[in-house]
């Protein structure tokens, strides 16, 4: 036997093993949300506005309907492309919904969350060199999961004095040959913009001229406060160009159960199956049928979510300003994102020194693209006593400032 000394073995455990790392797996930063969440984990006295999570809990009814499948053995494989009961479920949901009609049987793909379905699409349509239009700032996972399938982020910075809408004239200053695929996430995450009929008409209407292709995150569709959401897919025209990614994880409390789905015209959803098939297989069985409960048993509760998050966004929104922080308002989702632009700070500086002397916790604008810096992301998805008392730490923070 050969035997090794103590520094050879730790010369041995500790080699570095970055070298056979693809590069550009290499130069992808870890996600900014994720490194104030670790910050977080395990620490006391701080109250966290930073991870998009509902407070509540799926609803006992619908983790009773996913138990009972449990104990009558129901653990097999699904069909790849979800089990056909959801898929019909989510039709008419869209449908009754959004107006927006899908055929179950070859135009929805269930999905393992929402972030599984933009991957999918991105990998089907993204041919090398391709130019992907993101309005920002948006979800920290789009300009990666583009590079990775090859693609080339191209950002397009949205405003507070605008709503953070996505304006046609800056839609039109972006484009290029290359220009693809155009991303939209309204309701925004991080900002809560939302978008009208009127707004996407002209997106709609440049989408058709310059032949794009578009992928919807509308995972925060059912978070609206003072208008219905406006699918893009329903505008005229729009559908067959459109894929619409959404899931359970906002609207109904079931971030950890990973239940996504993508909706589009057959042609695409086909492709996007292929790439599923060999790399997940199928959604889980149990969270499937969960997700069918929450469609057919959970709108009350799912209602009765939404107007607490909306109580809790006149509360915020009104705090923020009185503490001498302007905050746009916003009309979905379930963030607030007020600027610091008046404290002098960097977001980043804000957000850290927040942490550390007031501990409370927020996303530092910066980490969600074009137009973040200049701001933080608080959600409000907490309870009112948790949200009262991080304003008012943040008030005094500012004031020591």
């Amino acid at each position: 036997m050969i035997n090794q000394t103590e520094t050879e073995k730790q010369g041995t455990t500790n080699k570095s093993m970055s070298g056979y790392l693809a590069p550009l797996v290499r130069e992808i930063p870890p996600s900014g949300i994720r490194k104030f969440f670790d910050l977080v984990s395990g620490s006391k006295d701080i109250i966290s506005l930073g991870v998009g999570e509902p407070d509540f809990s799926t609803p006992w009814h619908v983790r009773e309907a996913c138990v009972y499948s449990l104990e009558r053995g129901n653990t097999k494989y699904t069909p790849n492309a979800g089990l056909p009961e959801l898929r019909e479920a989510i039709g008419e949901y869209l449908y009754d919904s959004f107006h927006v009609p899908y055929e179950p049987a070859d135009e929805i793909l269930v999905t393992v969350g929402g972030s599984e379905a933009i991957d999918l699409a991105l990998r089907a349509l993204i041919v090398p060199g391709d130019e992907i239009l993101i309005p920002e700032p948006c979800y920290i996972s789009y300009s990666p999961i583009t590079k990775i399938g090859g693609g080339i982020p191209v950002g397009i910075e949205t405003f507070a004095k605008d709503n953070f809408k996505l304006t046609p004239e800056s839609l039109k200053a972006s484009l290029t040959p290359k220009s693809k695929i155009l991303i939209l996430c309204y309701p925004s995450n991080p900002t809560g913009g939302i978008m009208t009929y009127e707004d996407w008409l002209p997106i709609a209407k440049i989408v058709e001229e310059h032949d794009l292709i578009v992928i919807s995150d509308e995972i925060y569709a059912e978070l609206t406060y003072e208008q219905k959401h406006v699918s893009f897919a329903s505008m005229p025209g729009m559908k067959d160009r459109t894929i619409l990614v959404s899931g359970f994880s906002k609207a109904f409390a079931m971030t950890g159960w990973r239940m996504g789905y993508a909706c589009g015209h057959r042609d695409l959803i086909s492709a996007m199956l292929k790439i599923h098939q060999y790399t997940v297989m199928c959604a889980p069985a149990m969270g499937q049928v969960a997700a069918i409960e929450a469609l057919k048993n959970g709108m009350e509760e799912k209602d009765h979510m939404i107007e607490s998050y909306n109580q809790r966004r006149r509360l915020v929104v009104q705090g923020f300003r009185e503490i001498g922080l302007t905050c746009h308002e916003p009309q979905g989702a379930f963030y607030a994102f007020p600027s610091i632009v008046s404290t002098g700070l960097s977001s980043e500086e804000f957000a850290q020194r927040l942490l550390y002397e007031a501990k409370v916790a927020a996303v530092p604008g910066n980490v969600f693209g074009l137009g973040g810096e200049g701001f933080v992301r608080c959600s409000y998805a907490t309870s009112v006593n948790q949200l009262i008392e991080a304003i008012d730490r943040i008030g005094n923070f500012i004031q020591k400032l």
